[in-house]
């Protein structure tokens, strides 16, 4: 498998990161990120992308993605996925902009 800096597609990042221990998946609601399994939600403030990752369709547009891990200061780690472009959401871009990144990479 490959690198989680070499993934070329966002499932091989997905399985990666679930394999490192973030397995919660992220939502956004109501201005704030909500963890899908226990429903805990967070702000800004309480939590640090550990990586954001963007996959650009070679092809298909639709395989654009934009996909970031997650800690929260409560310790749960999990994944967010956006849409790339066009197509993402910008009340997630807006959220993201205001939460302390300590990895960029692009796949």
């Amino acid at each position: 498998m490959a690198d989680p800096y070499e993934a070329t597609t966002l499932i091989d990042a997905i399985d990666d990161a679930t394999r490192r221990g973030f397995t919660e998946q992220f939502t956004l609601r109501r201005g704030r990120l909500r963890a899908v399994r226990s429903g805990e939600s967070f702000a800004p403030d309480q939590m640090t992308i550990a990586g954001a990752y963007r996959f650009e369709g070679v092809s298909d547009p639709d395989d654009m993605a934009n996909f970031y891990t997650i800690r929260t200061r409560t310790g749960v780690r999990g994944t967010l996925t956006d849409a790339f472009g066009v197509y993402s959401d910008p009340a997630v871009g807006a959220f993201l902009r205001d939460v302390a990144m300590t990895e960029r990479r692009a796949a």
